[in-house]
């Protein structure tokens, strides 16, 4: 096979939503019992957020769907919550988080919308007028995937040794020039060597400077990555040539609507200057016809005919034929290949309550999976803000280990809630009666169902169920021997 024919093959099959000649070449690395060639292709970043903004003209009508597609899952997912055995770090990573919530929110949108969303923490020691609680702080910052245009692993353990990143930057001096450069940076755990190619920026010192912190840190989101990809996938990959059917088939039914839609009157005539000049007073076609006279039918309710003479209309039918059966069949093929319930899709979308609960618990197998595949970054994260906190001597920590807590995903409304509480207390009291379970273990399975519960027996900060339980006892004992006091003062009255 000729090259060139060979290359063509490979584009061909490639997704539209996959970099170029990335594809044809991998980083080799490997573990101590071997070695393995890692994928490097990368997701089309600036395709990928086109689908999702809905401005790629050539998707324009089928890309509606993309934002729902991320949306959801990123809704469903929410936050996760740091939870830590040393108070300070509870408190360190709370405030953390509470101050960067949009920007942790975004993570995951980036993540699971481009493949890939890198997080760099800086520490700054500037002064604002506007922040002044926040003389010296962690930052933030979400770098653009295309900026890291490299990473270089260690070829035994896959441990990531440097990132490179590559941005072109302007501004306008003080003449109002505009002027441009590249800066190029070479990241590790003992240093970060800054290049520049072309004019300084404003507060920009090339040079090799020392890394303090002893790690790098840059955090990789990689949505749906495992060991043998070195970036993330998209949610738009699954369903990306599903996009651009549903956009085609739906532009060529709008495309012919004007001619499918709008008949052609058909004339069945034996005598045509007879019907002209009973129908449109014409007594010399030949010189209507050559003076380009037109024939205008607004108007004519009725129109006389001779014997065997007739009029009809010609409809045309569309090229595609019935588009409803193929778009349907395309919009399900979405739903299937993005894991997204149809009801998100919009109300307008005809759903039944069976296919509701059964695609729920899918979608909701689908947010477990993002979170778990995500829970080492954000660990990760914790462990590198707790460290920098560390290193700047505000606070010493007992440990940077931390576990993650994420809001359960209840698929029930409040009616099916209610109803499922209702049967468990019924059960537990049928059970307490029939001696066959404990107060105290009866308290503890309510507890897991009733936030507001506390422990049977409690602790010294915190009342226990049982005390309270004992209080509220009383408390109806002494409205009840109030009520019958008031009953018999009435009666002796």
């Amino acid at each position: 096979m000729p090259k060139w024919i060979w290359m063509d093959k490979v584009f061909g099959e490639m997704s539209k939503l996959r970099q170029g000649l990335s594809g044809l070449w991998g980083v080799v690395t490997g573990t101590l019992g071997g070695t393995y060639t890692l994928d490097s292709t990368r997701v089309d970043y600036a395709k990928a957020r086109a689908l999702y903004d809905n401005t790629e003209e050539s998707y324009k009508i089928g890309a509606g769907f993309a934002k729902k597609i991320v949306n959801a899952p990123v809704g469903y997912m929410g936050l996760p919550e740091f939870k830590s055995s040393d108070e300070d770090a509870q408190k360190t990573l709370n405030d953390f988080m509470k101050k960067n919530e949009s920007k942790a929110q975004r993570t995951h949108l980036n993540a699971i919308k481009e493949g890939d969303c890198f997080v760099w923490l800086t520490r700054e020691e500037k002064k604002s007028k506007l922040f002044p609680e926040n003389e010296v702080h962690i930052v933030y910052n979400i770098i653009p995937p295309e900026q890291v245009t490299r990473i270089d692993l260690d070829p035994l353990t896959g441990e990531v040794i440097q990132y490179v990143l590559e941005s072109q930057h302007s501004w306008h001096d003080e003449s109002g020039s505009k002027r441009t450069c590249k800066i190029r940076q070479r990241i590790s755990a003992e240093r970060r060597v800054i290049e520049i190619d072309g004019e300084n920026p404003p507060n920009a010192e090339p040079g090799d400077h020392d890394n303090p912190w002893g790690f790098i840190p840059i955090v990789h989101f990689k949505n749906d990555g495992d060991e043998t990809t070195e970036f993330g996938k998209s949610d738009l990959e699954s369903v990306e040539p599903f996009l651009k059917i549903y956009h085609d088939v739906l532009l060529a039914s709008v495309q012919g609507s004007k001619m499918h839609s709008t008949p052609r009157l058909k004339l069945k005539l034996k005598n045509v200057p007879a019907f002209l000049l009973n129908n449109f007073g014409v007594t010399d076609p030949k010189k209507f016809a050559s003076s380009g006279g037109q024939l205008n039918l607004h108007g004519k309710e009725i129109l006389l005919f001779q014997d065997d003479e007739d009029a009809g209309f010609i409809e045309a039918k569309s090229a595609t034929g019935d588009a409803m059966a193929l778009l349907e069949f395309v919009f399900y093929c979405i739903v299937s290949a993005s894991e997204t319930p149809e009801f998100v899709f919009g109300v307008h979308t005809p759903s039944s309550l069976s296919s509701v609960k059964e695609q729920m618990p899918i979608f909701i197998q689908k947010v477990e999976r993002k979170r778990k595949s995500f829970a080492d970054s954000w660990q990760m994260l914790a462990r590198m803000v707790l460290s920098m906190t560390s290193q700047s001597g505000l606070v010493t920590f007992d440990t940077f280990e931390t576990s993650l807590v994420w809001e359960t995903v209840d698929q029930r409304d409040s009616k099916d809630v209610a109803e499922e509480l209702k049967t468990i207390v019924e059960a537990l009291d049928k059970a307490l009666a029939g001696g066959l379970i404990s107060e105290p273990a009866a308290v503890e399975y309510l507890a897991y169902w009733v936030d507001t519960m506390h422990s049977y027996e409690g602790s010294d900060d915190v009342e226990g169920e049982k005390d309270r339980i004992l209080k509220t006892k009383l408390l109806l004992r002494r409205l009840e021997d109030g009520q019958i006091l008031d009953a018999e003062k009435n009666e002796a009255v």
